[in-house]
Formats: structure tokens, C-alpha cells, sequence
């Protein structure tokens, strides 16, 4: 028996003795950690955009549901938190009894609450309030598709976070500039090491390092810009994207429906909250990177190809119809009697869907195709948004014959010349095709980060000659002062070119609608496109008077008194004040 005794003793000191002393020394020691301030995030003039709020939070020791006194303490928290008592011990056993942390089980406390755990100290003595920092959105829904939102890992997440130093109930960025900047604004964590007696009782602190807060960001967007998109866009479903032509700049990200960021910072989501993210109409979705057909704003691509290919010259005047038929099929013109014959600036202004089928016919399919991949369709733009972003889609002979099993036709390359057939384009994107006639004929890449030296200085020529680019900026100024756009030939704003478009979205369906602009026409500063899912009517009458929301914000903002509108005479104002003004 002594015999065996000893053996025994020298296995556990001399084999098993270093792992022993290890355990020990985790169950002696405890860590009580500190969690780090995520950074804040600002908008290009410092505006704060998201900031962090402290709630009070529960914490229990890993070994808590272990001991004989949790069948006191886990009924009485369960019933003063209203959580499940099997939802904490889940935490806990994830966590294991030999964990050196404190298990988060409960956030967000109320003054209820605080009050009884206060109350009932004495029969809950494995129980901590500490407080926690929390992500914190003060201007809610307004910016919730362009930030995203931060949310404790799930269990997969955790599996492939922990090598970074993710510990159980901490938070990640799940989407956005939160999800894109995560290893910026998260911070590294501190906290406290204690000494604690077997029952698990604090003796005395051993040693503490302070947390360090993340990185704040300064954003490119302008919060003033945001606002007024968010504000035109309205309750229409769709998206408006603005940027800076020169260098890419995201000035404002719009999509609708949207959501409240805020709702992923509760320790839980009621059913209400769930049903607000996760409706219908998908809010949870970002319009402003998801492909939609561009209808005529594609003209742009096609007036490009038809001149640079040197099938048509500038001064190229083309016959227009009220239809025209190819292989048997019959292309209507959208007036349904044709505008007698065109240049392209005028056919641009009329957006004549006869001359760009007779320019598209010309041309040829592989050539659209190759110029609607130069200005970035089919391919994603190289926002920050990775995973997000919709590469939306150019269509050729090689995905047809794969996804429809038939060849590309003549009427193929004709729906394309109008923006029409499988084509899908982002909102995102159609603004970089609408920086290049602005900015003289470069490809610019969108970015969110105010010091992405990179991104700012990134521009691809497409090499385009400067009679083509002449002729684009003639056409999209005709646009506003003369054709479809011309809601947006006001006083209110600096002098502007655009292009409209209404999409055919199915059978039954309303039609998507488009207008993308840019101003000063001159010296662009500003583009704006605005889309319309499903909203019906025309480009020009849903999305131009968005479009000039947002532009009006910039620029009565930038330029104080210069694009003001007209003040009423003194008689009509009268009139106006009485209540018998006619209205508009």
C-alpha cells in the first residue's frame, strides 16, 4: 500500500506536476478584464458619426455554476435578469471553470435591475456589475448601411477570431466601415490580475494594464451631404451615391429601406427589432452596391464606343424613328414617334432610344461589352466594402451560352445599347461612370478612409479621345438645359450635367428609375446618382428632384449665398402667408 502510495505521489509531482502547478496557478489567479474603447468614428469636417455609451453589465467567475451555491444563484439572476438560467450556463461551460477571464451574461442593466442585484448581494456572491463600452450611433438610421454596426461574435466567428485574441462576448464590426476597419477602431483590451482564495474570492490585485482605446477614423463623407440623400431618397426603395469625380471621395451612401444600428448594441433583440431588420424588403441590403439594369444613363457607355471605335465621327447625324425592327422584333422609340434627325449631344438630351440602337448596331456587342468594362461594370469598384459590393454584371457570349444556353444576337447588342437586357450596374458604379466625363476621362476608385493616400491618387485613363469626351460633356450639359433634366436647371445650384434613365424591371412590375448628374458642369466638384427601385414614372420626374436635393445641400453649404433661391416679392409673400397661394 506505501508502495503504491508513492508511486502515486511521484507521479503527480515529478509527470504530472508542471500541468498540476499550471491549474493551480489558473485557479488561483484570476483576470478581470477591462474592455478597450472602440475608436470613434468623424466625417470629413470632424462630425461625430459613431461614439461609444457605457452601459452596466452582469459578469459571473467561469466557476460559478460549479459550486453548490448556484442553485441559489442561478435561479435568483435568472429571474431578476429574465434571462434563462440554462442560457448562462451554456456561456459558462463555453467559457470552462479554468478560464483566467469574468463571463459577461447580461448588458444594458436597468435601474430595476441594478437595484435588486444590489439588494440580493449577499446571496449572489459570484456575481460582478462592471461597465462596459458600447457601440453607440447618435444619428441612427442615417448612416446605418454606409457604418454598419458592431455585434458579440457567434459561436462560428469566435472558432476563427480567437487566434487574434477574440475572447468569448466580445464585439466585432459586422458590416460597413465597422466591419472594413475592424483591426483600427477595435483597441486591445486590459484589465486587472487577481488573486483569489478556493472559494474564488478576491484577495488582493497583482498587477493591471490599462486598456487601450482603437484608432479613431476620419471619414471622406460629408454628414450635411448624407442627410440631405437621406432625406430626398425619402421612403422610395432605392439608393443615391455621391462622390468627388476628381479623386473618388464618397461624399454620401444612401440606401432605403434602412435600419437602426443601434438595435445590434442590446444584449438581445426583441421580436420587434428582428422584424425590423429583417423585412420584406430586405433592409439589411445596400442598394447603393447591389446591380440593377442602368437603362439610358448607359448611353454614356454607348456615345464612348461609337466614337472611339470610329464607326461615327462628332458631327455624326443619324435619322431617328418611332421604332425599329431587327431580326423581326420591333425596338419602339419611348416617345413612339422618333425626334426627326439627331447629333448625339441632342440625342443624348432627348435620350432618342432609336439613335443608340442604330449606334449600338454599328459598333457591334464586343465592342459595348469591351467599353462597358473599361468604365468598370462586371467588376467590383474597390470600396472598402469587401463581400458587400455587387460586381453587377456585363453579359457576352460566354455567360449567355452558359446561363441561357443560347448565342448572343443583334437584339442582345440592342437592349445593351440602352441599358436594357441582363445588364446590371450598382448605383456605386454608375457614379464612376459619371466621374469620367467629368473629370476629363479617368476611372476613379471610391474609398471612405479621409487619408487613403492610395485610393486618392488612383486614376486609370481610359484613354479616350478629347473630341469623345467634347461631346459627352455637350450632351449631358443639353440634358439639363434642355432635355430630361431640366428640373435641375435652377439658380440653387452651380451649373449641371446629367442624364436620366427608366429601366423596364419585368413584367408587371414598375420601373426602375435613374438620374445621375455632376456640377459645377465646367469644373465638376460633386456627382450624384440617384436610383429608384421599382418606383415607376420616368428618371427625370422621380430621381432628377433627388438629385438636386443633394446638390443644392452642397452647394448652399460650401457657398454661402451664392446659389440661394429667389426670394417671393413682398406681395406674393403676403399672399403666400394668407393661405390662398395657389401651391405648386
Amino acid at each position: 500500500m506505501l508502495a503504491g502510495i508513492e508511486a502515486r505521489l511521484a507521479y503527480l509531482q515529478i509527470v504530472e506536476g508542471p500541468k498540476l502547478r499550471e491549474r493551480a496557478e489558473a485557479n488561483r489567479i484570476r483576470m478581470i478584464l477591462k474592455q478597450p474603447e472602440r475608436g470613434n468614428i468623424f466625417d470629413r469636417n470632424g462630425k461625430l458619426l459613431a461614439s461609444t455609451r457605457y452601459p452596466s453589465s452582469v459578469y459571473l467567475w467561469p466557476m460559478a455554476h460549479t459550486k453548490p451555491s448556484w442553485s441559489m444563484v442561478g435561479p435568483r439572476l435568472a429571474q431578476i435578469l429574465n434571462i434563462p438560467q440554462d442560457e448562462m450556463e451554456k456561456k459558462l461551460e463555453q467559457a470552462g471553470v479554468n478560464s483566467s477571464s469574468l463571463i459577461r451574461v447580461a448588458r444594458d442593466l436597468n435601474e430595476a435591475e441594478i437595484t435588486a442585484l444590489k439588494e440580493y448581494k449577499n446571496e449572489l456572491p459570484e456575481v460582478e456589475i462592471n461597465t462596459d463600452s458600447v457601440r453607440y450611433y447618435p444619428h441612427g438610421k442615417d448612416l446605418a448601411h454606409v457604418l454598419g454596426y458592431t455585434r458579440e461574435l457567434t459561436a462560428d466567428q469566435l472558432k476563427d477570431k480567437k487566434q487574434d485574441g477574440y475572447r468569448l462576448g466580445d464585439v466585432i464590426g459586422q458590416m460597413g466601415v465597422e466591419k472594413a476597419y475592424e483591426k483600427m477602431l477595435r483597441g486591445e483590451w486590459g484589465g486587472q490580475q487577481v488573486e483569489v482564495d478556493g472559494a474564488g474570492r478576491p484577495i488582493r490585485v497583482l498587477g493591471e494594464k490599462q486598456a487601450k482605446a482603437g484608432n479613431d477614423l476620419h471619414l471622406t463623407l460629408d454628414l450635411d451631404v448624407q442627410k440631405a440623400a437621406e432625406k430626398a431618397l425619402g421612403n422610395h426603395r432605392g439608393a443615391i451615391a455621391a462622390i468627388d469625380p476628381n479623386n473618388g471621395a464618397v461624399l454620401a451612401l444612401v440606401s432605403y429601406p434602412t435600419f437602426d444600428p443601434n438595435i445590434f448594441s442590446k444584449q438581445k433583440l426583441s421580436q420587434k427589432d428582428w422584424e425590423s431588420v429583417q423585412g420584406k424588403d430586405h433592409p439589411l441590403v445596400n442598394r447603393a452596391l447591389s446591380g440593377f439594369p442602368p437603362a439610358s444613363t448607359f448611353k454614356i457607355v454607348t456615345t464612348t464606343a461609337g466614337l472611339e471605335s470610329g464607326e461615327f465621327s462628332p458631327d455624326t447625324i443619324l435619322q431617328t424613328f418611332g421604332s425599329l425592327t431587327v431580326g423581326g422584333v420591333t425596338f419602339g422609340e419611348w416617345n413612339h414617334a422618333g425626334f426627326g434627325p439627331l447629333g448625339f449631344p441632342r440625342a443624348m438630351a432627348m435620350s432618342s432610344d432609336t439613335f443608340f440602337y442604330q449606334v449600338g448596331r454599328k459598333v457591334g456587342g464586343p465592342t459595348l461589352i469591351e467599353w462597358s468594362r473599361k468604365y468598370g461594370f462586371g467588376q467590383r469598384t474597390g470600396i472598402e466594402f469587401q463581400g458587400e459590393e455587387s460586381k453587377g454584371l456585363v453579359p457576352d457570349e460566354t455567360w449567355k451560352q452558359r446561363v441561357l444556353k443560347t448565342p448572343w444576337s443583334v437584339g442582345d447588342t440592342i437592349n445593351m445599347s440602352i441599358g436594357q437586357g441582363a445588364l446590371q450596374v450598382t448605383p456605386l458604379q454608375s457614379a464612376i461612370m459619371f466621374s469620367v466625363p467629368a473629370n476629363g476621362g479617368y476611372r476613379v476608385q471610391p474609398h471612405l478612409l479621409k487619408d487613403n493616400e492610395e485610393a486618392k491618387s488612383w486614376r486609370e485613363s481610359l484613354n479616350m479621345k478629347p473630341t469623345t469626351i467634347k461631346v459627352l460633356r455637350d450632351g449631358l450639359r443639353r440634358v439639363v438645359s434642355e432635355g430630361t433634366g431640366k428640373r435641375l436647371d435652377v439658380p440653387t445650384i452651380a451649373p449641371a450635367s446629367g442624364k436620366s434613365g427608366t429601366a423596364e424591371a419585368g413584367v408587371g412590375r414598375p420601373n426602375h428609375t435613374w438620374f445621375g448628374a455632376y456640377a459645377p458642369s465646367n469644373k465638376p466638384e460633386i456627382v450624384v446618382v440617384a436610383f429608384g427601385e421599382n418606383s415607376g414614372e420616368h428618371g427625370g420626374t422621380i430621381c432628377g428632384p433627388m438629385v438636386l436635393q443633394v446638390l443644392e445641400a452642397y452647394f448652399q453649404h460650401k457657398y454661402p449665398g451664392r446659389y440661394q433661391k429667389p426670394q417671393p416679392e413682398p406681395s406674393e409673400a403676403k399672399t403666400q402667408s394668407s393661405g390662398h397661394g395657389t401651391g405648386d
